[in-house]
């Protein structure tokens, strides 16, 4: 399994932006479709983004459609997460993964730490 390293995790005011970054270590994320779930505090985790390995956006979340924007650089090994607009309601600790389409729902697989990112008021 492709090791993922999380970063770009921060603290921004309501309507603020921030970019989390994704690489890895050992191998490349070029072979993988990779997305970003996020554990919001009292609530189940959640998969908000899949990018397929040509950089198309696969999959977004109705919480954060129209908001975040995912992305890759394949020259550099990164994936993106454009956060707009960011809602008190982001506030999670967000996690990039592999990600494929399963039966009927994207599923997830990773051992990162994640990035927190804090939304206030």
């Amino acid at each position: 399994q492709v090791q993922l390293v999380e970063s770009g995790g921060g603290s921004v005011q309501a309507g603020g932006s921030l970019r989390l970054s994704c690489t890895s270590r050992g191998s490349s994320l070029n072979d993988y479709a990779i997305g970003w779930v996020r554990q919001r505090p009292g609530k189940e985790r959640e998969g908000i983004s899949c990018i397929n390995i040509s950089g198309g956006n696969a999959f977004s979340a109705d919480s954060v459609k129209g908001r975040f924007t995912g992305s890759r650089d394949k020259a550099k090994n990164l994936v993106y997460l454009e956060m707009n607009n960011l809602k008190l309601e982001d506030t999670a600790r967000n996690y990039c993964e592999t990600c494929w389409y399963g039966v009927g729902t994207y599923e997830y697989e990773g051992l990162g730490q994640g990035t927190q990112v804090i939304v206030s008021s």
